[in-house]
């Protein structure tokens, strides 16, 4: 039988909000409910099947946001990132994430864990200011906070997804696989973040928890991070897994601001997150059992990339 405690998902088909619904079945304490602008994608109908609810709702409208909330305890939301010039059809970051927090406080929901991160602008004393899925999030976050609405937010690392992703780890022209990345040098610290393993531990931890402990808990920012490693550390470990040459590689910059101030300022801040403990010892001490590097190897890099 299903739980009454009904927990909501925004972005409920992408990598984190599917981490969240998984976990949330298999556990069973709560329902998820993930709200999607197209309830028969195919993505959709298989996490209905699996014994999500799917609910139509869109994010730039307020109104289909309260009606697919309501009777919702709790809430994951993570929010696209979007670039000027912004519209009606096309908000900013900034406009979607206060106009889900205004619905979901309208709609009566008790606790938001938000996928969110450091604005590195503040973070950076300036240097690196044109990282605005950084700071947009940051913006949300700090909306959200004052909302009246019990919440915690998560900061996550590169995800170790973007190996397949975003191909960043590759075949080269011998057999041998390249693990390449721009502005990071081999040696340089960066922090990573299992995504589909650890983003769902950590939401249910805070969500089994946040009644209890919501003086701990809630307008807390909480690092989710599987390993704070070199490059060059990780492209060992993957080597030793598959038993084979990997090598990793600084990739050119990618031309785009956004994007190189961010792998700069990673690079120049070891990722962000170096000074929290892995795993996270007030996450784990919540219940979450987090994944580690060796183990996301074994199970997601071994069954893509051996031969």
């Amino acid at each position: 039988m299903s739980s009454s405690r009904i927990v909501a998902v925004i972005g409920a088909t992408g990598q984190q909000g599917l981490s969240v619904i998984r976990k949330v079945l298999k556990d069973k304490t709560f329902t998820p409910r993930a709200l999607t602008r197209d309830p028969s994608s195919a993505t959709s109908k298989h996490i209905q099947e699996q014994g999500a609810e799917v609910v139509k709702a869109d994010t730039r409208d307020k109104a289909s946001l309260v009606d697919a909330l309501r009777g919702s305890e709790a809430l994951f939301v993570v929010t696209l990132s979007g670039y000027p010039p912004y519209s009606a059809d096309k908000p900013s970051e900034i406009t979607i994430g206060k106009n889900i927090v205004d619905a979901a406080k309208e709609a009566g929901v008790k606790f938001i864990v938000l996928s969110s991160g450091p604005g590195l602008t503040k973070l950076t004393g300036g240097k690196y200011s044109k990282v605005t899925f950084y700071d947009d999030k940051a913006q949300v976050e700090e909306y959200l906070k004052v909302s009246g609405i019990l919440n915690a937010s998560l900061h996550l690392g590169t995800f170790t997804e973007n190996m397949w992703t975003q191909g960043t780890l590759k075949k080269n022209e011998t057999g041998a696989l390249t693990f390449s990345v721009p502005c990071f040098k081999a040696t340089e610290i960066n922090g990573f973040t299992w995504v589909g393993h650890d983003v769902g531990e950590a939401t249910l931890a805070l969500l089994k928890n946040y009644e209890t402990k919501s003086d701990d808990i809630s307008g807390r920012a909480y690092p989710v991070v599987t390993a704070n490693i070199s490059h060059g550390e990780f492209a060992a470990i993957i080597s030793k897994v598959l038993g084979k040459e990997v090598t990793f590689i600084t990739a050119p910059p990618t031309g785009h601001p956004n994007y190189d101030q961010m792998f700069q300022a990673a690079a120049e801040y070891q990722g962000f997150y170096f000074s929290t403990p892995v795993p996270n010892p007030e996450l784990a001490g919540l219940g979450a059992k987090f994944g580690t590097i060796e183990e996301f190897v074994q199970t997601e890099i071994k069954k893509r990339f051996s031969d």
